[in-house]
């Protein structure tokens, strides 16, 4: 069975990289801009790489505390509307309208793109926010006064290794996925000594031993995390420890965590994770004006 496993991914990486090469020349060809692997393959896959133009690219200065990039795009009809996106979170984008005369504009879509080993997640989320845009020929200057509100995810897809699942078992899929990341994070943010905003690498470094002790190494495990009269139970090739999950972790999360679909969640969707727990630190880098020049 593994023999098979490892099989189906090997042919999984070489459909993959075919699909990548196809997808790198297409940009090339059409000019997309520089898209992440992943999100030129997604993209490329359902055709949304082709429904809209650049119009233009603002971005902060590389000496800049806040890596921001702001895209003013058009689709085919002639609407125009524009993205946001953060250096730190990549996997995220923000959709707003066109801005008006006095440069207010509304938040209508986080977009989530986020690869893995297997494949990826890519949802639309509507989010609630006002704002302000002010767009010139050379600099933008971008605040988003009242905070963002996320609303519930409206479309999205999974790919796991060579299935895309898509329409209504993917939209559960990912509603459900949703909520239990929700639930983790609150956890997450409630620990002693819980760290504030950090990069990818640290937040993975610190949270992963103490969420999966069971497939760190010995010395990154919590002090005392096991005892001799601990209960076990197997799932996902791994034998969770229960008593630990019943000492550390509140009732809802228990079953996530011994089934091993918290861990799966962490695998497929770290990013997600990553955005969720530091939403809040999202919230107020947007609140502060940033200064955009146009590099495009």
């Amino acid at each position: 069975m593994k023999r098979e496993k490892r099989k189906d991914q090997r042919m999984t990486r070489i459909n993959t990289n075919n699909i990548l090469f196809a997808a790198c020349f297409l940009s090339f060809f059409f000019f997309t801009g520089c898209l992440s692997l992943v999100e030129i393959t997604g993209r490329a896959l359902d055709g949304s790489a082709f429904k809209e133009k650049r119009i233009a690219v603002y971005k902060t200065e590389k000496d800049s505390p806040v890596g921001m990039e702001v895209r003013e795009l058009m689709d085919k009809q002639g609407e125009r509307s524009f993205q946001i996106s953060l250096d730190q979170y990549p996997a995220m984008k923000l959709r707003g309208t066109k801005p008006d005369s006095q440069g207010n504009f509304n938040l209508v879509l986080l977009e989530y793109l986020g690869g893995n080993t297997q494949g990826w997640n890519e949802y639309s989320l509507e989010i609630v926010g006002e704002g302000k845009l002010f767009l010139t020929g050379t600099e933008a200057v971008l605040s988003i006064q009242h905070g963002m509100e996320t609303v519930q995810i409206s479309s999205g897809k999974i790919r796991r290794y060579d299935t895309r699942i898509t329409g209504d078992e993917a939209l559960t899929g990912l509603r459900n996925r949703m909520e239990r990341i929700t639930a983790l994070t609150e956890w997450m943010k409630e620990q002693e000594n819980a760290p504030g905003p950090v990069d990818i690498k640290e937040f993975e470094k610190y949270w992963r031993p103490l969420i999966f002790p069971e497939i760190v190494s010995k010395k990154k495990r919590p002090v005392g995390w096991q005892a001799e009269s601990d209960l076990w139970e197997r799932a996902e090739d791994v034998n969770w420890n229960k008593t630990y999950t019943e000492r550390v972790f509140p009732e809802a999360l228990r079953n996530v965590r011994d089934s091993g679909t918290m861990l799966r969640d962490w695998e497929e969707a770290l990013e997600w994770l990553y955005i969720k727990y530091n939403w809040e630190n999202i919230i107020e880098i947007f609140s502060k004006k940033t200064n955009l020049n146009r590099i495009k």
